[in-house]
């Protein structure tokens, strides 16, 4: 019977931790089957469950063999293309968990090693001069900033200053609250805090936790010199003809 089969045959072998094509032999009984899994599913043949199905259509159908020494694949009659699913029957509790690397011990290289490569990232930023290495973005960082320190101060715009943020006609009325960097912004350069006189900012004059100036919820924002017109700006009040017109 062995002798009119093919010498092995490929089939597709699913675990939980694998999927694989494998060749077997139709002359190995299902305890040898069983072992040469082993390393390729994690399983220890005591533990593993086989099924089989023949075709993607058809059902899936557990092997049961009462002496698994004694029983050939040849038996089974599979052909290429079968797939054979393996289970674990252990408890999760019990079972090696391939995936999970967060118990695994991992290297973490020092940043001064780091920095000695001369075949890392870094090292090829450093060499064509991009990111922070790029000699041009400190100078354009510092014009910027010393651009709209000129323009502050041209304009008048200091703490306790009425203002204006926007377009004049539409803009958001409010007071000068703060002038000057804010790290959180990762843009940098000169931004000016606002307390609005009303709700229509995006902040309480904090950011991040970091608080510039105290305004109550919504009623701070901060925006560039530019966005900003100091002036004689009163809180509007409901007998301003322009909210009439809107009402």
């Amino acid at each position: 019977m062995l002798s009119s089969l093919p010498k092995d045959i490929v089939i597709l072998v699913s675990s939980e931790n694998a999927v694989t094509e494998r060749r077997i032999a139709p002359s190995w009984t299902i305890s040898t089957l069983k072992s040469k899994l082993e390393p390729i599913t994690g399983i220890p043949p005591f533990a593993q469950q086989l099924s089989y199905q023949l075709h993607d259509s058809s059902p899936v159908q557990p092997i049961t063999v009462e002496n698994e020494d004694n029983v050939h694949v040849s038996d089974l009659e599979w052909t290429a293309g079968a797939k054979l699913v393996v289970t674990d029957t252990r408890p999760p509790s019990f079972r090696e968990n391939y995936t999970d690397t967060s118990q695994v011990e991992k290297y973490e290289m020092p940043e001064e090693d780091y920095a000695k490569l001369t075949d890392s990232v870094l090292a090829w930023k450093k060499r064509n001069q991009l990111g922070r290495f790029d000699p041009t973005q400190a100078t354009t960082a510092e014009s910027k900033q010393a651009e709209e320190e000129k323009e502050v101060e041209d304009k008048g715009i200091k703490v306790g200053a009425r203002c204006i943020v926007g377009e004049f006609e539409a803009g958001r009325r409010g007071e000068v609250a703060y002038v000057g960097l804010v790290e959180k912004i990762p843009q940098g350069g000169v931004w000016v805090g606002v307390r609005l006189d009303e709700p229509t900012g995006k902040n309480n004059g904090s950011i991040d936790g970091v608080r510039f100036f105290e305004a109550g919820s919504n009623h701070g924002t901060f925006v560039r010199p530019n966005r900003v017109t100091v002036g004689d700006f009163p809180p509007k009040s409901l007998d301003d003809e322009d909210l009439l017109e809107e009402i």
